[in-house]
Order: structure tokens, then sequence, then C-alpha cells
């Protein structure tokens, strides 16, 4: 995708024209050749297939967004989400194979079975699914069903984050300075309060969540 280093003055590029589709990140626009297929192209076995894999991979970035926009380090302009499945796409799409087929067969296909499918992969490829990758932190990977509390440990010292996971509530970071940050899941505002002490008893969580807060979800 081409990098467009100058656009008109005040406005941004978007869209697309001429067989050419503009995105803007940040402050930053790109173009990049509009996709040219034919209708029936998209509904070969094949393509539906694909399809319902982005469908499903799609729920489960939705119901961990608030968790792992605080654990992913985004790469260049890029986003959280987009590291996450940069990252885990080829483990994610063999733990969802079967539930695409039953998808694309029109069984109901919740977000319930997408977690517990990623679960049971992870737990027989346990480094497989990296559920954080934020620098200056050691990686940490899905062994079974998401954790209730993420521990980050810093490349060098003795430095720890603690993200207490509430995906369809708050998400709590108990910061290595002591302070606690707070995500409300509906305003998606940030307070920092006082020392954060210990954790005790997280859940995990139990039904979906929200989408991004920021317009919708995260784009590439």
């Amino acid at each position: 995708m081409a990098k467009i280093t100058q656009v008109g003055p005040g406005r941004k590029t978007v869209g697309t024209i001429d067989g050419i589709t503009y995105v803007t990140r940040g402050s930053v626009t790109y173009a990049r050749s509009a996709p040219n297929m034919p209708a029936s192209a998209y509904k070969t076995p094949a393509a539906r297939k694909r399809q319902a894999l982005f469908k499903l991979i799609q729920m489960h970035l939705k119901y961990h967004l608030r968790t792992i926009r605080q654990t992913f380090t985004p790469k260049d302009n890029g986003t959280p989400t987009n590291r996450y499945y940069s990252l885990n796409s080829k483990a994610m799409t063999a733990a969802l194979d079967a539930l695409a087929d039953q998808y694309v067969a029109g069984e109901d296909v919740t977000i319930t079975d997408v977690e517990q499918a990623i679960s049971s992969y992870a737990a027989q490829h346990p480094t497989s699914i990296r559920i954080a990758s934020k620098s200056g932190y050691q990686e940490v990977f899905l062994t079974g069903p998401w954790p209730g509390t993420i521990t980050l440990n810093a490349n060098s010292g003795d430095s720890t984050i603690i993200i207490i996971v509430a995906e369809n509530g708050t998400t709590t970071t108990i910061n290595p300075d002591g302070t606690t940050t707070v995500s409300d899941s509906t305003t998606n505002n940030s307070n920092t309060g006082g020392s954060g002490g210990s954790n005790t008893n997280p859940t995990n969580p139990t039904t979906g969540g929200g989408g991004d807060n920021n317009g919708g979800g995260e784009n590439d």
C-alpha cells in the first residue's frame, strides 16, 4: 500500500477514486488498488469458508478488545488488534476451522463456541496464541481459557504490570509504580488512582463485549 505524503489542504483523503482506495490512519494517508473481483468469486465454497473464518475471528477480537488494547504494542501505524491478528491469525484459523464449516452450513455459532474452540486449541498448543506482546515486557501465551488476570513481566528488572480482565465491565491495570488505571467499558475513559495493592478473585467474562468506543471497531 503506497503512502501519501501530501493531500489537499484541510482535507482527509478517504474512499475510492478511479480504482484507488485511500485510507487515513492518524495523520498519514495510504493508497492501494481497489479489488476488482467478479461477484461469483465471493460465492465459491473456499470464499465462503474464508468469510466465515473472518467473521468468527472478528467476534473474538471484539470480545477481547479492551484487554488487547492494553497488552499489545501496535506496529508502525497499525493498531493493537492488527498486531494481535498478525501474530495469531494462523493459530486462530486452525482453532476455528470446524466452527467455520458449521457457520457456512447455516448453524448458529455463538461467542461461547468461538472462545471454547480457541481455548481448547490453546491448551493443546500452549505457545501458539499470544495474549500479550507489549514493548519492554515478556510475551504471554494463552494456555487454556482466557485468564482473569494477565501479568506482564519486564524484560529487565522486576517491574510488572497486572491487568485484571473484565471484558463486559471495567478493565483495571495495576501499573509498575503502584497506581491503578480503570478503563470504563461504556465511555472508554481512564482514571488513575492510588496504590493498586493486590488483586483478589478476578472473574472470567461470561458474555460478549462491545466494540471500540472510538467510533467503531478497529480497522486495517
